[in-house]
C-alpha cells in the first residue's frame, strides 16, 4: 500500500544511507525529504532515480516559523491527494554547536530549537495526518548516559535544568566554550527521549514513536559547526574507531536507523532503539515529571494549539524498561 514517510536528515551521513535502505525496501513509499535550500531538491533527485517516489520541502530547522511553514505544506500537500497516506517521521537531523550562545530567530538556543523544538512541531502539526499503522523515530544519542563507556569522554554527560533555562543560551558554566556546546547537545539529546515517552502516552493507539541510537558515528556531518581540530579528527581519525567496537559505521547506522522506521524490530511505542535492538536508555531518562514539563514547555515555545490526551498506550513503556 502506498504511504508517505516525512524526513529530515536525509541529505548526508546516516540518514542518507537510511533513506536508501527505506526506498528499497519499501517500494511503495514515498519519502518527502525535508531540507534547507538547493540541497533538498538535489537529495530528492538524487534519491529518485531507479523510479523511487521522492519529493522536497524547504525548511530550516533552526526557524520554528521555517518548520511550521513546511509542515503546513506537507498537511496541504496530503489532504489534496498529493502525496499517500502518512505513516511515519524520522526526525533524523541534528546539530552540535562548539558553544552554547548561539541563538536562533526565535530568541531559543539553536541546539535546543533543531534537536527538540523542530521535531516536536513537526510532529504535532501533523499527528492527525498519520494513517495507523505509523511510526515516529527521533534520532538520541548514547551521550545522553554521560558516561565513559557511551561517549569515550569525548562528550560531557547532560545537565539538567527547566526547559525554560535549557532552551535559552548560557544555560551551561563557561557557556562559550566547546564544551558547552556538547553539554547542550547531550542535554538535547536526553530531552528527546523525555518527549518520546510523552508521545507514547499521548498519540493515538496505533501511532507508535520511537528513539533510535546510532551511536557513536565518525564521519558524519554533525561536527561542522566545531573548530579545525576537532572536524580534522572526526574525519580523518575517528573513522578508525569502526573496527572496534566502539564506534557504529555509517552504513551500519543508516541501516539500523531504516530498520526502526519500517518497523524491525518490532519494539513497544516508546522503546529506545540501540542500533538494531530495544535497549534501556539511561537510569536519569525515565522521570515521568520531567517528561511532563518538558512537554508543558514545549507545547508552550511552539505555540501548538489543541492539547493531546494521555492515553493508555505505551503509558508503561514510558516510564520502565524497554526491553
Amino acid at each position: 500500500m502506498r504511504h508517505t514517510i516525512v524526513m529530515t536528515g536525509a541529505s548526508g551521513g546516516i540518514g542518507r544511507v537510511a533513506a536508501e535502505y527505506i526506498l528499497r525496501r519499501s517500494p511503495d513509499a514515498h519519502l518527502v525529504v525535508v531540507a534547507r535550500g538547493p540541497s533538498g531538491a538535489r537529495t530528492a533527485a538524487e534519491l529518485g532515480t531507479g523510479g523511487h517516489a521522492v519529493s522536497h520541502v524547504s525548511a530550516d530547522l533552526g526557524s520554528l516559523q521555517s518548520v511550521r511553514s513546511a509542515a503546513t505544506e506537507i498537511r496541504d500537500r496530503l489532504e489534496r491527494g498529493e502525496l499517500p497516506p502518512l505513516r511515519g517521521f524520522v526526525g533524523n537531523a541534528g546539530v552540535q554547536y562548539s558553544n552554547a550562545l548561539t541563538e536562533g530567530p526565535d530568541g531559543f538556543e539553536s541546539t535546543f530549537t533543531v534537536n527538540v523544538l523542530a521535531n516536536h512541531l513537526f510532529v504535532r502539526l501533523l499527528q492527525d495526518r498519520f494513517a495507523a499503522p505509523a511510526r515516529i523515530v527521533i534520532t538520541t544519542s548514547d551521550t545522553h548516559f554521560g558516561d565513559f563507556r557511551h561517549n569515550l569522554g569525548l562528550v560531557p554527560g547532560p545537565v539538567w535544568k527547566s526547559p525554560d533555562a535549557l532552551a535559552r543560551t548560557g544555560a551551561f558554566s563557561a557557556p562559550d566554550t566547546v564544551a558547552a556546546g556538547r553539554t547542550a547537545y547531550s542535554t538535547s539529546k536526553l530531552a528527546t527521549i523525555y518527549l518520546v515517552h510523552a508521545y507514547a502516552r499521548r498519540l493515538p493507539a496505533g501511532i507508535d514513536a520511537v528513539t533510535y541510537n546510532p551511536a557513536f558515528v565518525p564521519g558524519t556531518g554533525l561536527a561542522r559547526n566545531a573548530g579545525p581540530l576537532s572536524r580534522f579528527a572526526m574525519r580523518r581519525v575517528m573513522p578508525m574507531l569502526t573496527l572496534t567496537p566502539f564506534a557504529t559505521s555509517r552504513a551500519a547506522a543508516g541501516r539500523h536507523l531504516a530498520d526502526a522506521v519500517l518497523g524491525t524490530p518490532r519494539v513497544p511505542t516508546g522503546s529506545y532503539v540501540d542500533r538494531g535492538r530495544a535497549d534501556r536508555s539511561s537510569d536519569e531518562s525515565y522521570d515521568p515529571r520531567r517528561e511532563d514539563e518538558l512537554w508543558a514547555a514545549v507545547e508552550r515555545f511552539t505555540a501548538v494549539t489543541g492539547r493531546l490526551g494521555t492515553t493508555a498506550a505505551g503509558s508503561s513503556t514510558a516510564s520502565g524498561s524497554a526491553d
